[in-house]
């Protein structure tokens, strides 16, 4: 059985943004099972004077699918007191793996040393046999249901195509996906019409209209606006919830546009759409390096794409689309991760300096190299945002906080590479950051983006808020020192102020330090 525990003499906020309060909070049986005055026998007492006790934060958007799998700790995002995360963003979910999408996800297998799965089952199967630190809820990813169907081709899907595409994204939720992602500068994302994202959208209102429709927009940068007006009009006339994943203004030549995207955010949510989105607080972005290309050169999957880099008429044609139509900063771009050991010292280095270090001319040449000698698996990180733009996003009600990130470890097969430095502190960085140390709303409000307001969006019941009979997923902190540490140049170090982390009613983190507890639910 496990121990109980009464938490003390803390200042209480219990996510619903309502001032916070001095309570103590008795711990039994993985619940909340007391929550005021009185101080309930326990077998562990934490005296929590001059910490803040809050429910355990919700991170929007993760991709947590296979590290998670490999070594279930997730060290890095409990150290930011992150007891649940969402899954299968980006279009990208843990299933349905089928047909050519098998062949496409081999190496995140083969990387983590990994047994394939196919299904949401078998993958919740073998999550569930490893073992792992915080509870996991996931959405399904059109990329994975498109590529399993379809492939990595162009082409609207046939009538029967789109009944096989439907019935993977049924299967998906009877088994707990909380809606359909997308990730539509990805393919085969890239390669799916507008009309066959409605018909998908509106497969799912058949089975339920509280689902969302959680997109990565067509464009972040130029074309942002008509990405937001495309996602508007899906869930419009689909009957679905929208929420957008990560919205920014990427690109210098787009920032002023942050005035007229709220505009149409706020105007749909006036017609009575629900919308709702989450960022990261950092001003630099973090995807696959080879996303820079032009969208023709990934049709057909990974071999024709490095096919088409290695023909020196197709590179010539690359090159032309790229300064023509995207001119790139090239100091701006930073390689974040890469696949194969001899490419290992380009990690933490830009493109810039990559170049300059292989005596090229071209920033180009070194580019197209990078992904040929890392068959197209090398990560990169983009500085493309802007700081005021940031806190303006932020600051919206409807706005959470979400990671972009994978869940890391700071030691063992998921420490590599230099990875974007929100796995480790974007939860840290909002609330010692811009909450704390900018004033960018009360702390009460900022804990409400991300614990309840989470909960209540993704529908995961029971968490969220500290309530009696709810699951004692708990964050107490030090809100004088919480702050992230980790950097571009060395992610891997650990947020600063957060003291206590349960999960189901068991301590994670427990006074600065893991437990190595794997006490995570699968929230189906």
């Amino acid at each position: 059985m496990n121990q109980s525990y009464l938490i003390c003499n803390a200042l209480c906020i219990d996510g619903s943004g309502r001032e916070p309060l001095k309570k103590n909070l008795f711990i039994k049986d993985k619940f909340i099972n007391y929550l005021g005055d009185e101080k309930p026998q326990a077998d562990v007492v934490i005296d929590a004077k001059g910490l803040v006790l809050t429910p355990g934060f919700i991170d929007t958007h993760g991709h947590s699918e296979f590290t998670l799998s490999a070594d279930g700790r997730a060290q890095g995002k409990i150290s930011q007191g992150v007891t649940t995360e969402i899954n299968g963003n980006c279009g990208i979910s843990a299933g349905p793996i089928y047909n050519d999408a098998v062949k496409q996800r081999a190496s995140d297998f083969d990387e983590l040393g990994l047994k394939p799965w196919q299904s949401f089952e078998e993958f919740y199967k073998a999550l569930s046999q490893r073992g792992f630190a915080i509870n996991y809820a996931t959405l399904c990813g059109q990329g994975n249901i498109r590529a399993s169907v379809i492939g990595y081709q162009k082409g609207r899907a046939d009538k029967t195509q789109m009944e096989s595409m439907c019935n993977l994204l049924n299967e998906a939720i009877s088994i707990g996906a909380r809606g359909l992602s997308t990730g539509l500068i990805y393919p085969p994302g890239l390669f799916t019409e507008t009309e066959e994202l409605i018909e998908l959208c509106k497969c799912m209102a058949k089975t339920n209209p509280n689902l969302l429709y959680v997109p990565h927009m067509r464009s972040e940068t130029d074309f942002v606006i008509e990405a937001i007006e495309e996602s508007i009009r899906i869930c419009k006339e689909s009957g679905v919830r929208l929420h957008i994943s990560h919205l920014k203004t990427g690109g210098r030549a787009n920032w002023h546009k942050i005035d007229k995207i709220i505009d149409l955010i706020e105007n749909a949510k006036a017609e009575g759409l629900e919308i709702t989105c989450d960022r990261y607080p950092y001003i630099a972005s973090s995807t696959d390096l080879d996303t820079i290309l032009p969208k023709w050169v990934f049709e057909g999957g990974i071999e024709e794409e490095l096919k088409r880099l290695n023909s020196p008429d197709m590179v010539k044609k690359i090159k032309s689309e790229l300064k023509r139509e995207n001119p790139l900063i090239w100091d701006e771009i930073l390689v974040s991760s890469v696949y194969y050991e001899p490419n290992k010292w380009m990690e933490g280095l830009t493109i810039k300096e990559i170049t300059e270090r292989q005596g090229n001319n071209d920033p180009i040449d070194s580019l197209i190299a990078i992904i040929i000698a890392d068959k197209a698996k090398t990560g990169g990180i983009f500085f493309t945002m802007n700081e005021d733009n940031l806190k303006k996003f932020l600051s919206l009600p409807y706005m959470m906080i979400g990671s972009d990130s994978a869940v890391r470890n700071f030691d063992g097969i998921t420490k590599k590479g230099k990875p974007h430095p929100r796995g480790f502190g974007s939860f840290v960085r909002f609330i010692g950051k811009y909450v704390r140390d900018e004033g960018l709303m009360t702390l009460q409000e900022a804990i409400r983006r991300i614990t309840s307001l989470p909960a209540i969006t993704f529908r995961i019941p029971k968490r969220g808020y500290l309530k009696e009979g709810y699951f004692a997923d708990i964050t107490l902190f030090d809100y004088s020192e919480i702050i992230d540490t980790a950097d571009y140049k060395n992610p891997f170090h650990r947020a600063k102020g957060v003291k206590w982390v349960f999960v189901n009613g068991t301590p994670v983190y427990e006074d600065g330090e893991f437990t190595n507890k794997l006490t995570g639910m699968i929230i189906k």
